[in-house]
């Protein structure tokens, strides 16, 4: 008899654990994030449109890739070119770096940037508003126009909710009529709105009127106005409008 020979159970379990341990190890590195690229001054992308990463200092320059809204990058260096376009040299990770316009990112470490990022978010609409709004409440954090921000991001959002509450309204009608016997109440089709998920992403809250079946901003921008800005300006829209907020309750 051989001691080291497995019995067929033994040896199927082996092989269970072996597939199910290559699974996860596979899932796991689907399931990765980048990270803070390291190597200069941190910037993000504000501007996609203009978020080409170049193999050089040029607008014909060949693409590495292009850059999505959002995305860190850290600045290594700066070129201008003969037609006064200013490139910055960027790493994107360990392994990727290229060229990209100036005009493409922000930087919290430098002077002015705040205020162009507060003119892109005004000149945006909708949800790409609230985008540009987070980015900017991110990055700069010690910003004097934080109390513009988040206005207009509370302003967005509520402008946003009156679409929502439309587009819900609808979807869920029809699946109303294909779909009968579900004994789940009504609200809570309209709270688990997938058409809540990139808000949700953004640290957008919805909260919910039952009676008139709509969508209101949950105010969570105007709290924080008050609470850290409250002698500015804007401190006193955001407190008219926290009052209206009030009555609504999921």
């Amino acid at each position: 008899m051989n001691p080291h020979k497995l019995s067929p159970r033994r040896a199927a379990l082996l092989a269970l654990h072996l597939v199910l341990f290559l699974s996860v190890g596979f899932l796991s590195a689907q399931i990765s994030y980048p990270k803070t690229p390291a190597g200069g001054r941190l910037a993000v992308v504000v501007d996609e449109r203009l978020a080409a990463l170049r193999q050089t200092p040029d607008l014909s320059g060949r693409l590495v890739r292009r850059l999505g809204r959002g995305r860190l990058v850290a600045i290594r260096g700066s070129r201008t070119v003969a037609d006064g376009v200013v490139f910055l040299l960027v790493n994107v990770t360990s392994r990727t770096h290229g060229w990209i316009q100036r005009e493409a990112v922000v930087s919290a470490a430098r002077a002015g940037d705040d205020a162009r990022l507060l003119d892109l978010i005004k000149a945006a609409e909708g949800f790409d508003r609230i985008t540009r709004a987070r980015i900017f409440l991110d990055q700069f954090v010690r910003s004097p126009l934080r109390p513009q921000v988040l206005l207009l991001l509370s302003d967005a959002a509520e402008e946003q909710a009156t679409k929502l509450s439309r587009d819900a309204a609808q979807r869920l009608s029809v699946a109303a009529r294909s779909e009968t016997n579900s004994t789940a109440p009504d609200f809570t089709y309209f709270l688990n709105y997938s058409g809540l998920d990139r808000y949700n992403r953004q640290r957008v809250g919805f909260v919910f009127d039952r009676t008139a079946k709509r969508f209101h901003y949950d105010g969570a921008a105007l709290r924080e106005l008050l609470r850290r800005y409250p002698h500015s300006p804007e401190a006193i829209d955001a407190s008219r409008r926290l009052a209206q907020l009030a009555q609504f309750k999921n």
